[in-house]
């Protein structure tokens, strides 16, 4: 563990970055310290010693890669979360699979980018994290929206083992308020078809009215498409 001393009176953003390569992080540290708002006062290379700096520094947001040498930066993360649950973590890594992302959004992170990200959008995240926020670049809040979607289809599925993965699909259209035709324009179908998957959905859901459906498709979490945590504000990020 690499710091700068008792910081703990340093105005701006007090940053940990936890990373495994020298290189990295020196060129991180350039990049951040290249602005006067924020300043590295320790640098980490295991979650050992990531977890002695943040207990030393009381930073104001933690900087972490996935990939450390005596644990995973979701393992991290949790920790932290456990330990110091007002420090947020914003992940910048070389893994952007989906098992990566949603892992360190359940560990808690606040924000994730991946590494390669620019200088300015690199501080932007840093900034819209340690003040409360969470920022993910844009391709991955669409990769987020469309798995926490898939996980509340799922979910519903199993609720309603009736229908089938299409007829799931229609009732959350159905439960989102449109009509036969925007149905069929959103799933590429006829309009025919999508009446014949109505009747369908009301036969097996024992339901009379698109409201009656409507209402057993919101119980069980259709009918409002998830926001990523950068729905608002700039594009990416959430205040």
């Amino acid at each position: 563990m690499e710091t700068d001393g008792d910081l703990s009176g340093t105005s701006g953003v007090r940053v940990v970055v936890v990373d495994d390569h020298p290189l990295f992080r020196e060129g991180l540290r350039a990049a951040l310290e290249s602005t006067d708002d924020v300043r590295v006062v320790a640098e980490a290379e295991t979650v050992a010693a990531a977890l002695e700096a943040v207990a030393a520094q009381q930073p104001d947001v933690v900087v972490m890669d996935l990939s450390l040498p005596d644990a995973s930066g979701i393992e991290a993360t949790k920790r932290l979360g456990q330990l110091h649950p007002s420090v947020p973590v914003l992940m910048l890594t070389t893994s952007d699979d989906d098992g990566s992302l949603l892992g360190s959004l359940q560990a808690g992170a606040r924000g994730y980018l991946v590494k390669g990200a620019g200088r300015d959008e690199v501080l932007h995240a840093v900034r819209t994290v340690a003040h409360g926020g969470a920022v993910f670049s844009a391709d991955v809040a669409t990769r987020i929206s469309a798995l926490l979607t898939g996980g509340v289809r799922r979910e519903a599925e199993q609720l309603f083992p009736a229908l089938t993965s299409r007829e799931v699909e229609v009732l959350d259209l159905v439960a989102r308020g449109l009509d036969n035709r925007r149905i069929a324009r959103e799933l590429f179908l006829a309009e025919k078809t999508v009446r014949n998957h109505i009747s369908h959905i009301f036969d097996k859901l024992h339901v009379a009215t698109r409201t009656e459906a409507a209402a057993r498709a919101r119980d069980a979490g259709l009918g409002e498409p998830p926001r990523p945590a950068g729905a608002s504000g700039a594009p990416g990020t959430a205040g």
